[in-house]
């Protein structure tokens, strides 16, 4: 009986995950999809709004050039500058960021700020972006629109272009973009396309553009924010602890107006996870966050994970009777499911039979983070500590 209830679940679960939710797995919300009005237009025809990137960096010296070189060399149409707050880092960032400026001129188009020390209940990352943001108010003439990009994202030319049109078209107060990560290395191409499936499971992109839904989220690498409705729904003090920084700062500018996130294959991430410990080490930084910081959370997240991901090719393989057909049907639509995202990245679609497999790895991730933040090492990195503990996080 107790058999026969668990594969019912398993398959309702599966079905609904492909029917149900946001038709997630389709990886149909992308940027060259999106209408775009303006981005083809004659470029006297629009007037194009200012912009200024904002790049938080530490100790980025090896990625940083060439992310500042693709934003500069941007055939955007409208003014546009970069700032990047170089966070305190040791390995000559800034130095390396304005050698990129050089190669690429003008070079008063970049600017790069030297980071102050991180005051009490900020994270890193926000209180970098948020010096940059002060440094851009102080301006004469502050943009229309504030790009946030990391230090490791490299862009296409027309991507700026592309990121503007789509947020006048769509009305949005925050148009972000799903990087395409790197997918080099072995734990790479068997982790990423992986990680990019769970990120559209949890928040599925069309549910995240729809106004009527109470879904945020966005990709912390891109994000096209309006700087007048940044400030109207509190800045960036409003999220100034918040460990997951992204998805907090879209459920802010949520309650603005229109936010929307799709994929892309024309920005992209070049930070590397050469070994399968990096990658575990990127994910774990958030993933206890993720839950809240909740031992019950996690104790029910684990079990998700082992009866989605688990359970089917367990009862494809051991059991008997309907319960191994229902491990069957569930497995094989777990595989379809990763088809587009294994796409995407040029995988073998073979790899969607071994996404439990790929599951088991992160829910080791997923244990690591929450032993880091029960030792008080959570939230970790660039040297950091960043996750709160105790009373700060609810426990």
């Amino acid at each position: 009986m107790i058999i026969a209830a668990i594969s019912l679940l398993m398959l309702g679960i599966w079905v609904y995950l492909l029917l149900g939710r946001g038709w997630f797995w389709r990886c149909s919300e992308r940027d060259s999809a999106a209408p775009s009005a303006g981005e083809t237009r004659s470029q006297d025809a629009i007037v194009w709004p200012d912009v200024v990137a904002i790049v938080p960096a530490r100790d980025e010296a090896d990625v940083i050039a060439e992310s500042v070189g693709s934003l500069l060399r941007q055939d955007y149409p409208g003014r546009f500058s970069v700032v990047v707050v170089d966070d305190q880092s040791s390995d000559g960032t800034a130095e390396a960021a304005s050698a990129a400026a050089s190669a690429a001129p003008p070079a008063d188009r970049l600017r790069v700020i030297q980071g102050r020390s991180l005051p009490r209940g900020w994270t890193g990352k926000l209180w970098a972006m948020r010096q940059g943001l002060a440094a851009v108010e102080a301006g004469a003439e502050p943009p229309e629109f504030l790009l946030f990009s990391d230090a490791d994202i490299v862009y296409a030319p027309q991507m700026l272009r592309r990121l503007v049109a789509i947020a006048r078209s769509k009305e949005s107060v925050l148009t972000s973009l799903m990087v395409k990560l790197r997918c080099e290395s072995l734990a790479e191409r068997w982790l990423a396309p992986a990680f990019v499936f769970f990120f559209q499971k949890l928040y599925p992109f069309a549910w995240v553009s729809d106004s009527r839904r109470a879904t945020a989220a966005a990709a912390g690498g891109c994000m096209l924010v309006r700087r007048s409705a940044l400030g109207l729904a509190g800045g960036l003090e409003a999220v100034r602890g918040a460990l997951i920084d992204d998805c907090a700062l879209a459920a802010l500018m949520k309650r603005q107006g229109a936010i929307w996130l799709g994929l892309t294959e024309d920005v992209r991430s070049v930070r590397a996870y050469s070994t399968l410990a990096d990658f575990g080490r990127m994910v774990a930084r958030s993933a206890f966050a993720e839950l809240r910081y909740s031992p019950l959370r996690l104790a029910m997240a684990i079990a998700g994970m082992c009866l989605v991901y688990l359970a089917p090719p367990i009862f494809a393989l051991f059991a008997g009777g309907f319960a191994r057909l229902a491990g069957a049907f569930a497995w094989a639509m777990m595989a379809i499911s990763m088809t587009p995202t294994l796409r995407l990245y040029g995988r073998p679609l073979a790899g969607g039979v071994a996404l439990p497999a790929i599951a088991v790895a992160y829910i080791v991730f997923t244990l690591e983070s929450a032993m880091q933040y029960w030792r008080g090492r959570g939230g970790y990195w660039k040297g950091r500590y960043q996750a709160p503990t105790g009373k700060a996080a609810g426990v």
